[in-house]
Parts: structure tokens; sequence; C-alpha cells
């Protein structure tokens, strides 16, 4: 039991590294809450402050709960029965998605967890994440808002796996399944701002980076 609570005290402070916040104070300096849509994610910080910086934030991001999916869940203070192994590394990444979004060191207003989430199911269904990407950047590079490719490849994690157990014979464990849903609902939940700019018409499209500045939107 000691273990387990080791495991996601450190597993949600590992989550909970304000990335973007440290890159846009420590090299911009400015927060990155005060600039765009005023959230500390990836997202942001590629609108804000470019592709560069922005994909770093998100790499980071997604080694959070990597880390905490497969080294910080194998810590053992007391025994931990190996058959319950794949729900403690489950309980591992969903501290380290909460630390994300509900940051401590940021007054519990942290990114909407999409690159963490990604990182823990990389960790353990790295195929199905590969689909979903696919999914995302195609979404992405053709309505150019990374909101909408950011909800749709969460929503899309659920159906590819339950192709993946159903149609190709791979292993999905049941609790997984059901945690990919709740993923899904809750990513979509941390997007309901963006989904009412969506609905309103003005949610901010990126402009592509191979575009030369002096081309016209």
């Amino acid at each position: 039991m000691l273990s387990l609570l080791v495991i996601i005290v450190l597993s949600y402070l590992v989550g909970s590294i304000p990335t973007a916040i440290i890159v846009s104070k420590s090299f911009y300096g400015f927060d990155i809450r005060t600039r765009g849509s005023k959230n500390a994610g990836g997202t942001n910080v590629f609108r804000v402050l470019g592709w560069k910086p922005g994909l770093i934030v998100m790499l980071i991001d997604v080694a959070k709960g990597i880390f905490a999916t497969l080294v910080i869940s194998k810590i053992v203070i007391d025994p931990i029965p190996i058959s319950v192994l794949v729900l403690v590394q489950l309980i591992a990444g969903m501290a380290a998605i909460t630390g994300h979004i509900w940051t401590i060191f940021a007054n519990f207003k942290g990114g909407k967890g999409v690159g963490t989430a990604a990182g823990v199911f990389i960790a353990l269904y790295p195929i199905a994440i590969l689909i979903c990407f696919a999914i995302w950047l195609g979404l992405v590079l053709t309505t150019r808002i990374v909101a909408v490719g950011s909800m749709i490849a969460a929503i899309s994690l659920p159906i590819v796996l339950f192709i993946m157990k159903n149609n190709f014979q791979v292993e999905v464990n049941s609790i997984l399944f059901g945690l990919s849903i709740i993923l899904a609902l809750l990513i979509v939940f941390t997007h309901r701002s963006n989904i009412k700019r969506l609905i309103a018409g003005t949610e901010n499209r990126f402009k592509p980076i191979w575009k030369k500045k002096t081309e016209p939107e």
C-alpha cells in the first residue's frame, strides 16, 4: 500500500512539472498563461512561440507520461503483486495526467492533458497511439486547428483499441480500455473553451510553418 501511495504522489508531481510555463518564463521572459489561449500547454506554446519551443514542450509532456507509467510505477517499498502491475501502471499514468491538468506548481491550472495522456498509452500500446497520431496530424494539417486534432484523436483511441482487440486479436486490458474512454471524455472536457470558440467560429488557426511570412493566408 505504501508503494502505491508513493507511486501516485511521485507520478502526480512529475506530471505537474509546468513545462510550458518554465519554457516561456526562462527563455522568453513571460508567462505563457498571459498570451494566446492562456493555457499552459504545448498547443498554446506552439501558437504563441512557434513550432520549435512548442515541439520541445510537447515532447517533454509526452515523456512525463512515459516516465510515470514505465519507471515510477515500478517503485517497490512493500510487495505489489505482479498480477496488478498493469493496473499500477495505469494508476501512475492517471496521476501524471491529473498533475499535468491540475498542476500543484501553478495554482492547479495546467495544460489539457493530451501530451501526457499520449505518453501513458505510448508506454502501453504504441501502435494504437501511432494510429491516433496519424489521425491527429492529418486533421491538424487540414484544419490548422490543433484542438480539433487533439479531441478527435482522443476519441479515436478507444475505437482503435476496440478494433485491435476484436479484429486483430490484440490483447487489450479491459481496465485500460475503460480508461481510454474516460481519458477521451476528460480531454474533450478540458477543451470545452475551444469547443465554444469552434461553435462561434473564433478558434485560432495556426499558420503553417512552411509558409513564408510574406505569403498571404
